[in-house]
């Protein structure tokens, strides 16, 4: 085979015409200045901007029709951010690069984001204090925090990584602890009040290579083959059908990626189902080994962390790791990604 490789940077001269139009205007190239910063809805770049909601609308649809920029929705929300991938994304960073972040204009811009993100934290906040009482009496159940961070760290290696997807991003900890090792985070949640914590969290920590999106686990709102690493962590007890998740899991991997699992092992905590939603009371390590194997997947060894022996009331925490086993080569992962 050829080493050719086609520049991913590279595109048609109509594609690179539009994003030079679409970025070559002093309200847009601000947008593009505050949406490399972090994903911001419209109500939000209509305060920081100063100007009408239809204006701000406006200027956005052609960010978003000449692939700078890309927009999802959360509820009865927008976000827009900086595309990451395709050759807008090209454009707009290297459009990024040669703006002055001290510029008069981009430096009091970015302070109005400061006032939105703090508005942010404080209702992240006020959220979070409304069920630190619960998550922590879970927490005290099993093994800390952080020895499962650190299991999960081991797993996912120093190497780095370009696509990671959360599923069940809760309170967004995982995004945070993910995002140093990879080129892009995506975290996906049904609740915006969950949304809007991790949002605060990913504000706070200053990550901007990760983005959020509104969705459910059974039809995630992300690309296909698309992700080295999926996690689902703290998810499957919830649901009614797990392995119908694990499923939809799977097929964001990518060829050669690998899907992690952190669950609860059996228990017999029923409380948990009483007060906290919690439909399953753990699961066995082959009854999550033989849902992966369905799936074509080629189970890695996993870890269970247990507390200590003494304290019978306490809980498992289990990791299931597999692979997807398909090969795919050089010149076919550009094919895929360039179609």
């Amino acid at each position: 085979m050829s080493n050719y490789q086609t520049d991913p940077a590279s595109a048609p001269l109509h594609t690179v015409l539009a994003g030079l139009e679409a970025a070559g205007e002093v309200t847009r190239l601000r947008l593009i200045a505050l949406l490399a910063e972090a994903e911001i809805t419209v109500s939000e770049l209509v305060v920081i901007l100063g100007q009408s909601q239809p204006r701000v609308s406006r200027h956005l649809k052609l960010l978003v029709e000449a692939g700078l920029v890309v927009r999802h929705r959360e509820g009865a929300w927008a976000f827009f951010h900086l595309a990451q991938t395709g050759a807008g994304a090209s454009i707009a960073r290297d459009v990024m690069r040669r703006l002055d972040p001290q510029d008069s204009q981009i430096a009091a811009d970015r302070a109005r984001l400061t006032e939105v993100r703090r508005t942010r934290a404080d209702q992240a906040a006020r959220y979070f204090a409304e069920q630190a009482a619960d998550w922590d009496r879970i927490r005290s159940l099993h093994v800390p925090e952080e020895e499962v961070e650190r299991a999960i760290g081991d797993i996912v290696g120093a190497g780095p990584l370009r696509a990671v997807l959360d599923l069940g991003t809760g309170t967004g900890r995982m995004l945070q602890l993910l995002a140093p090792h990879a080129e892009r985070v995506v975290g996906v949640d049904l609740s915006p009040a969950m949304l809007a914590v991790a949002r605060a969290g990913v504000d706070r920590a200053g990550l901007r290579n990760v983005q959020l999106r509104q969705g459910d686990i059974y039809a995630l709102p992300v690309e296909r083959d698309s992700y080295d690493l999926v996690l689902v962590h703290q998810v499957l007890h919830y649901l009614d059908d797990p392995a119908r998740a694990l499923r939809e899991a799977a097929r964001a991997v990518r060829p050669g990626g690998r899907l992690v699992v952190v669950d609860f092992a059996p228990h017999e905590h029923e409380f948990l189902r009483e007060k906290h939603a919690h439909r399953r009371l753990g699961f066995a390590r082959a009854e999550i080994d033989d849902m992966l194997k369905e799936l074509g997947l080629e189970i890695l060894p996993g870890r269970d962390l247990m507390a200590d022996p003494a304290q019978r009331d306490k809980l498992t925490v289990s990791l299931w790791v597999a692979r997807d086993p398909r090969i795919i080569s050089d010149f076919v992962t550009q094919s895929l990604e360039f179609a």
